[in-house]
């Protein structure tokens, strides 16, 4: 029997959480009004969606990317910005979206500025990964439900948060070799992890979100940066390794991203 917090659709194989109430329409899922966010992210972060774990065999790995204006510090609303989603498989497909920000951004409330075009992104591909790479964090957030979190649970999709940096959690930098882990943690709780993906090359940060543990998280980084045989990676290997100091560390999907979106702005101005 599901929890409160959790109600599973046998028709469809989805987890809906409680906070689907406080979601019913667009202005909702991404609210406006900080207090607002707040309410909606403690509720996120208390629920107990089921989790996902990928199969022994290829897993289809998405990833999202937000990029606003060259130069600006993001703190005003209503500045252009774009948004791009991909699903790598054995044939690849994305997604470009164009807008405007809601809002500016505030600690801890980048989901104001960024959700909804980052959700606008991932609906516009004609079919879902099976998990997404989000460049924001889950439970490494005040509130425990950062946007990669948040995102998940809004499109109804396994999500891994990657970012450079952690926000808020601590703890020391992983050994000097590929591969290698070390945990970080928040008031005592381990809510994400260094995962060093490339010898001589600074670690990044690995993030459990919507449906995802971090042993699970890991993998799905692992997989999609190291090498391991998945879709992601064929379909990659094409893809020009820009901004290649960052890239070789980086998620190969967020390569592609950050090819395709250079484009797209190039492309509206």
């Amino acid at each position: 029997m599901p929890s409160s917090a959790t109600i599973l659709d046998e028709s469809s194989h989805t987890v809906r959480s409680q906070c689907d109430a406080l979601m019913p329409g667009d202005s909702a899922r991404w609210p406006l009004r900080y207090q607002d966010l707040v309410r909606l992210q403690e509720c996120l972060a208390a629920s107990s969606p089921l989790a996902w774990t990928p199969s022994n065999g290829a897993i289809a790995i998405g990833g999202v990317w937000f990029v606003g204006p060259t130069g600006s510090a993001g703190v005003h609303p209503g500045e252009p910005a774009w948004a791009a989603a991909v699903a790598l498989g054995s044939r690849s497909i994305d997604a470009v979206v164009a807008g405007r920000t809601p809002a500016g951004y505030r600690a801890g409330a980048l989901a104001m500025r960024e959700g909804p075009l980052l959700e606008a992104a991932v609906r516009e591909l004609p079919r879902m990964p099976d998990v997404l790479l989000v460049n924001a964090s889950g439970r490494d957030h005040p509130r425990r439900a950062g946007l990669a979190l948040h995102l998940g649970a809004t499109v109804d999709v396994p999500t891994v948060g990657v970012t450079h940096r952690p926000l808020l959690a601590v703890g020391p930098e992983p050994p000097a070799g590929t591969g290698t882990v070390s945990s970080l943690e928040l008031d005592g709780v381990v809510v994400a992890a260094w995962l060093r993906t490339r010898a001589g090359t600074r670690p990044i940060v690995v993030h459990p979100a919507w449906r995802t543990d971090l042993e699970t998280a890991l993998e799905v980084v692992r997989r999609s940066v190291l090498g391991a045989r998945t879709p992601s990676r064929s379909a990659a290997l094409a893809v020009p390794l820009v901004l290649r100091g960052r890239a070789d560390r980086r998620p190969r999907c967020f390569v592609l991203l950050t090819t395709r979106l250079r484009s797209a702005v190039r492309d509206d101005v």
